[in-house]
């Protein structure tokens, strides 16, 4: 794990530690956890020259950035300029990005070093990092178990100690269950919150990019530093600063606890682990109201017609005309098409791509793309109901600890089920944090979750807080 904190910045701002040398060791721990294949392209010289850019300006007497002397990684589907952006797919082995994203533009005005470009399910679709062209990424705290996903490689790294902080993505869960199955924190923030320009479209009513720490406060801090409007992204919002109002006080606060998220499937441990954290915050003068969001039963069948459909519309762009790989010797466009898909798509793509064309199709289009759309309407009310009587909503994160390589990957429905009580926040837009609340008797660690509405996040990072203090009393 890193032993970063925010008196680090400090620390680099006085001169008392070099930005290159802390490069440096993080490169080398990298190349020491190799195994676990968190990376899929590491900055090497890159990494150094932006540190030793940082240490100059430091040595000079100007101002150095609020992320001065924090290094991070990003996911494999967010942009950086002059470098290979994958999306863990071979249809995009030889696209290098001639743009840098947002958030990445973000990160380094405030002089953050970015290590490198992390592995994930292939274009953002799975919920266990076996779908990646690049290989599987390997769960620290088990090898043999998967990390989450797709985010799995920023978990990962954040998780190994070989990155202060990461970037992920989150379309129904991909920050904030492999935040659950490898012990970090992994923030959603509310739809719009941070902006998607330079972030590859899955399902674009649903992605959001987040960040994984070991800390809420690094965390919350870039976040803020990440936030904000944005001119090239319309959805994007202007949104309040939150990161000072994350002082770990949760008297007052009204906690919402909704049966339906304590069901048959979920694991006793994380169960009592959870309620046990809850009683805590009770005890520090939370309220605890009891909520019901009858349209949970709903939200997996929502989501996977939805996240599809987006998809497949989102993914017809990806057909060797523009970039990417492209067949060879095709006989005619029509070959060209398809055997350029189907060498570059992998199953689950191809599954989902296949799902969504499906859902959008002439005959069904109102049997199912059109009633999911209602039924999320309903399902967002319920939420809007629920935050009525309480302020942030607490749950599990997934219904278990980290799965076994091979144990899922052939049965999607089971797979899908992963993401049960994590899917409502993006169907509904609001915001989510996963939490590490504690490990199983196999030492395999569990998340609790908070939900608050959109751009209440510094009530996340309130509980976050406080069960951090808690634990590291």
């Amino acid at each position: 794990m890193s032993d970063f904190s925010l008196s680090m910045l400090a620390d680099v701002a006085e001169g008392r530690l070099s930005v290159e040398k802390r490069v440096r060791a993080f490169l080398q721990k990298c190349r020491d956890n190799k195994e676990l294949n968190a990376f899929i392209t590491l900055f090497e010289e890159r990494a150094l020259e932006q540190a030793r850019a940082i240490d100059r300006k430091r040595q000079a007497g100007q101002q150095t950035g609020r992320l001065a002397g924090m290094v991070v990684a990003v996911k494999d589907n967010i942009v950086i300029k002059g470098a290979p952006t994958t999306c863990a797919s071979k249809i995009l082995g030889r696209y290098d990005s001639p743009y840098n994203a947002t958030v990445v533009e973000r990160l380094l005005a405030e002089d953050a070093v970015i290590l490198g470009k992390t592995n994930m399910d292939e274009f953002a679709m799975g919920s266990s990092n076996e779908n990646s062209a690049f290989g599987v990424v390997k769960n620290p705290h088990d090898p043999e178990r998967v990390p989450g996903g797709s985010s799995g490689g920023s978990a990962v790294a954040v998780a190994a100690g070989l990155v202060d902080a990461a970037l992920g993505s989150d379309t129904g869960g991909s920050i904030r269950q492999p935040a659950s199955f490898t012990g970090t924190y992994g923030i959603k923030p509310g739809y719009g919150r941070v902006s998607r320009y330079g972030l590859v479209a899955f399902g674009s009513s649903l992605d959001q990019i987040g960040v994984f720490a070991n800390d809420p406060a690094v965390s919350a801090l870039v976040l803020e530093v990440i936030s904000g409007h944005d001119n090239k992204d319309s959805t994007s919002a202007a949104v309040p600063s939150f990161s000072a109002k994350s002082n770990g006080d949760v008297s007052g606060l009204k906690i919402g606890v909704p049966a339906e998220y304590f069901q048959e499937g979920l694991d006793p441990v994380i169960e009592k682990g959870v309620r046990d954290l809850i009683d805590d915050m009770a005890g520090a003068g939370a309220e605890i109201v009891d909520i019901s969001l009858p349209m949970t039963d709903y939200a997996v069948s929502i989501y996977y017609i939805i996240a599809t459909a987006e998809a497949s519309s989102n993914l017809s762009r990806f057909d060797g005309v523009r970039y990417g790989r492209r067949a060879e010797e095709p006989a005619d466009l029509t070959d060209m098409y398809a055997r350029t898909r189907n060498e570059g798509f992998g199953d689950e793509v191809k599954r989902r791509i296949m799902l969504g064309t499906y859902v959008l199709s002439a005959g069904y289009y109102d049997a199912y793309y059109n009633k999911a759309m209602r039924v999320r309407r309903l399902l967002k009310e319920n939420f809007d109901e629920a935050f009525k009587k309480c302020d942030v909503i607490l749950s599990p994160t997934t219904p278990s600890t980290a799965f076994r390589f091979g144990e899922k990957i052939d049965d999607p429905l089971s797979m899908y089920l992963q993401d049960i009580y994590t899917v409502s926040a993006n169907l509904a837009g609001i915001s989510a944090i996963s939490i590490p609340a504690g490990k199983d008797a196999d030492g395999l660690p569990f998340g609790i979750q908070a939900q608050a509405p959109p751009f209440n996040e510094h009530v996340l990072f309130n509980c976050a807080q406080f069960i951090h203090n808690l634990k590291s009393i």
